[in-house]
């Protein structure tokens, strides 16, 4: 019998429609694996521009290209110090999403079964095979 793990509906006054009218702008800056990548990165820490490229791999006008993206967003912050832009997460953009995605996924036995596991990200595979 699966435990029920269902987490209380954030509060909201909104429309299903008006909450993915607001929601939807920070999903699609999360979308992009390349945004993603740099996301993952500042959150072992903040880091300069110059970090996020050689940490990331891409090319630094792609890394400035994503960063205008996710700053847009809301989700990362940036500031000057000396002739550098460090840069870090915002956490409150990224917690209101995933508390209505932590939402969603305990709304079927199939999610309640998978948030409750102690399986390590990503380890769904090994267990297929």
């Amino acid at each position: 019998m699966p435990i029920d793990v269902s987490l209380p509906l954030p509060h909201s006054d909104l429309a299903p429609a008006e909450r993915a009218r607001l929601l939807a702008p920070t999903l699609a800056a999360l979308s992009d694996e390349r945004r993603l990548t740099i996301l993952l990165t500042l959150a072992e820490g903040a880091m300069t521009n110059r970090e996020l490229h050689e940490a990331s791999g891409m090319s630094p006008a792609l890394v400035s290209h994503h960063l205008v993206a996710l700053r847009s967003a809301g989700l990362v912050e940036s500031a000057p110090v000396g002739r550098s832009t460090l840069n870090s997460i915002c956490c409150d953009q990224l917690a209101d999403p995933v508390r209505w995605l932590a939402h969603l996924a305990t709304l079927t036995p199939e999610g309640q079964r998978s948030c409750c596991t102690d399986a390590p990200l990503g380890s769904e595979a090994a267990d297929a095979g």
